[in-house]
């Protein structure tokens, strides 16, 4: 199947890459002409598996859901516009190491890798063969012919069970996931199950380096009671701090928060 993104060119008519404003003086010296920013569309190639929906008990990933198709079409427009009170910063994005938590399909790496240093793509075991083939088909020669600056060349696929991470001792925990100190860690869609919801929050907490690490999570309101347990479980974690975010997401059925931990006292 084919995902289109159908980004936009900002509404005001003299939008440039700056946003700031240029004084008399500087007016009157020799400046480049603005970049016009143009309608663009993204086009993105994606394999299913339907049969593994209903086959593998609580197997959600290996199907595209709506809220990831959402997140991405907010961030991409956003990027594209240069929005100046944009969700996710172009200029911190571009340094920064994002690992996805339950990526399913891999859109989102698709998605955003161009705009990042690196992608850290995660999921079980059942799913590293979708996800891999779903990166291959949208970067040509990913994984051993795809090297700097071509498309893809910064993603890498990891195989990561929360539940298993979550019954390791810590010690032994890098053997599971040995990945470079991460900046932002994206949960889009992944709280659904209660019986998962104490090993996310694990996962997130081992995952987060505090002071550096973000985590966004954005959750989709199917069951309000599990959304509600999946927050009190993550609050009564210490040294964090979460804030709920607001949106063009939240005229539909979302949430969202931001959450990073304090440095220890």
């Amino acid at each position: 199947m084919t995902i289109s993104f159908e980004l936009k060119a900002p509404n005001h008519p003299n939008h440039s890459s700056t946003n700031a404003k240029i004084s008399k003086s500087q007016r009157a010296k020799k400046t480049q002409k603005p970049v016009k920013i143009m309608d663009k569309t993204v086009e993105i190639e994606l394999f299913q598996d339907k049969t593994a929906l209903r086959s593998r008990r609580g197997d959600t990933g290996s199907v595209l859901w709506k809220a990831s198709i959402d997140f991405a079409q907010l961030i991409l427009q956003q990027l594209h516009a240069q929005v100046p009170d944009s969700l996710l910063k172009a200029s911190i994005l571009k340094s920064a190491h994002v690992l996805e938590l339950g990526a399913g399909t891999g859109l989102l790496a698709i998605a955003l890798a161009s705009h990042v240093r690196r992608y850290t793509v995660t999921d079980i075991g059942d799913l590293q063969n979708l996800l891999r083939k779903n990166i291959a088909a949208n970067f040509p020669g990913w994984p051993n012919h795809c090297v700097s600056p071509a498309p893809g060349y910064n993603v890498c696929v990891e195989e990561l069970d929360w539940i298993t991470l979550n019954n390791t001792v810590y010690v032994q925990r890098r053997n599971l996931l040995a990945v470079d100190p991460v900046d932002l860690v994206l949960a889009i869609d992944c709280i659904y199950h209660p019986s998962l919801l104490s090993p996310l929050v694990e996962t997130i907490d081992y995952l987060a380096i505090p002071e550096r690490t973000a985590v966004l999570i954005l959750a989709e309101l199917r069951a309000e009671d599990v959304v509600r347990e999946f927050l009190a479980l993550w609050l009564s974690r210490p040294g964090w701090e979460i804030r709920r975010l607001g949106g063009s997401l939240l005229d539909k059925p979302y949430v969202m928060w931001l959450g990073w931990r304090v440095a220890a006292t």
